[in-house]
């Protein structure tokens, strides 16, 4: 998945089904060493070839989350026109293009979907209980929990995200709405 719609972007990628036969002399690999993570890459990569607006390529090695077919991989625009947001098997990590070398990993994981929301300079993150917001500079909000185990988001407009969280006591998918100036919501399926 290579979105194209979103965010305006400085960079651009394209997602590669094997290594090339002449590899660029910049290569990066995300995550960089994470405790926890030191098999990550024995479960699959995505690979990326960036060229950044400065000029030049360079290959990304992103290890993979999970091989579920369901989580999701590919590239996203992020709010920062510089940024690069890669995710693969459900690992998000986000990057400037330029400044590769500096990648950080999202820690919700697994991230089960991402929806720009371009009015509000935010791309979200949806995991199974909360959704995370990232900004310019960084994670500007998370929810509560929206769920007691999946969330999906229906729709984003300008001012909201829309879902459905699933509510144990009566096995049913409840609406919630999320304000995406402050993260606060009302509905969804969790309740204690």
């Amino acid at each position: 998945m290579n979105n194209t719609a979103g965010f305006p972007r400085t960079w651009t990628a394209e997602i590669l089904t094997t290594a090339p036969l002449i590899a660029p002399a910049r290569q990066y690999v995300w995550p960089m060493r994470i405790a926890g993570e030191e098999d990550a890459l024995a479960r699959g990569a995505l690979l990326l070839m960036v060229r950044p607006a400065g000029g030049g390529r360079y290959m990304v090695t992103c290890a993979l989350g999970f091989r579920d077919p369901t989580m999701p991989t590919g590239v996203f625009g992020c709010p920062d026109a510089d940024q690069i947001c890669a995710v693969a098997g459900g690992y998000a990590y986000m990057a400037s293009a330029n400044e590769p070398e500096r990648c950080v990993q999202v820690e919700m994981k697994p991230v089960v979907e991402v929806h720009p929301a371009v009015a509000t300079g935010l791309l979200l993150f949806i995991g199974f209980h909360t959704i995370q917001a990232w900004g310019r500079d960084g994670v500007v909000w998370e929810t509560g929990r929206l769920s007691w185990e999946g969330v999906r988001v229906t729709s984003v407009t300008d001012d909201e995200a829309v879902g459905m969280g699933w509510d144990l006591r009566g096995d049913v998918e409840v609406e919630f709405r999320v304000d995406l100036r402050t993260g606060d919501f009302v509905g969804g399926g969790f309740r204690v």
